[in-house]
């Protein structure tokens, strides 16, 4: 079993560089960075952690393709992902740049972990409404997926449209993977696994409760899509290093787990990642 590490990190806490040294020298495997590029005050979606008032570092995420690439100056080998990046809050052409500059710099060290988005007010600020989120990622990584990997790239859709253009760099991964990886982040069901069979390379369930039983689905839904659910790559996020809970995941064949960190300064955040490594070294 491979550990990563995702982590809310904020302008209170420790910093990119900072963390992603310490994780790489502990022996982690990667780290997960999420994203909200701002929190409206008005409230039409109750936060998804079932808590009345919204813990305050969602309002201050740092951005993560920036703070990645700082942790990218940094080490050599843990893999630097988004957990998970707001794709249709994002404009995909200066995102395809941005990605495909961050994951040659890394030689190809980059994960994409996307979702939908779940708070509707910002979305809204975006111009985009919770009923065409999905579609609109879809089209979106679709058009970056174009832009990394055609020399003269062209996408029509009704939520992203690029005439025949040109745009380097490429990322570090060959044309024929499309770009770094993409796993999409959510609950288990019929769009979702629908949504990665067809354009993504693995699931992030949200705290990992029904993976045994949702494993079916996804596998039937590769199958329609007519693709092999053996190449997905399935990343429970957000778990706290339990011994049954790890072993429960290592049973089902899953080979990466992301660790809950909580968000805090160096002198808090670096003795939980020292109990972390004992996993690495079991």
């Amino acid at each position: 079993m491979k550990y990563g590490v995702t982590m809310f990190m904020t302008d209170r806490t420790i910093g990119p560089a900072a963390l992603g040294r310490a994780v790489e020298e502990r022996g982690l495997h990667s780290l997960y960075l999420p994203e909200h590029t701002h929190i409206p005050v008005s409230r039409k979606t109750a936060p998804p952690t079932g808590d009345e008032v919204l813990n305050d570092e969602y309002k201050r995420t740092l951005d993560p393709l920036i703070a990645l690439a700082m942790c990218a100056a940094v080490t050599d080998r843990i893999l630097l992902g988004t957990g998970i990046a707001l794709v249709a809050q994002r404009e995909p052409i200066v995102t395809a740049k941005a990605i495909a500059t961050l994951d040659r710099e890394s030689h190809g060290r980059f994960v994409l972990g996307i979702g939908f988005g779940w708070n509707q007010d910002e979305l809204e600020d975006h111009g985009i409404s919770m009923a065409d989120r999905r579609d609109v990622v879809r089209d979106r990584i679709m058009a970056m997926r174009a832009l990394w990997s055609d020399e003269v790239a062209e996408f029509h859709s009704k939520h992203a449209e690029i005439p025949p253009s040109w745009s380097w760099p490429k990322p570090w991964r060959s044309p024929e993977r499309n770009g770094p990886p993409v796993l999409i982040g959510g609950a288990a069901g019929p769009k979702m696994f629908a949504n990665i069979a067809e354009y993504a390379d693995g699931w992030i369930p949200i705290g990992g409760a029904g993976i045994k039983q949702a494993l079916p689905d996804l596998a039937r839904a590769c199958e329609e899509a007519g693709r092999e659910s053996s190449e997905m790559r399935i990343v429970p996020f957000g778990t706290l290093p339990d011994p049954g809970k790890l072993e429960y995941y290592a049973s089902l064949g899953i080979e990466e787990v992301v660790l809950r960190l909580p968000g805090g300064d160096a002198d808090s955040v670096l003795p939980i990642l020292d109990g972390f490594a004992e996993l690495v070294e079991r």
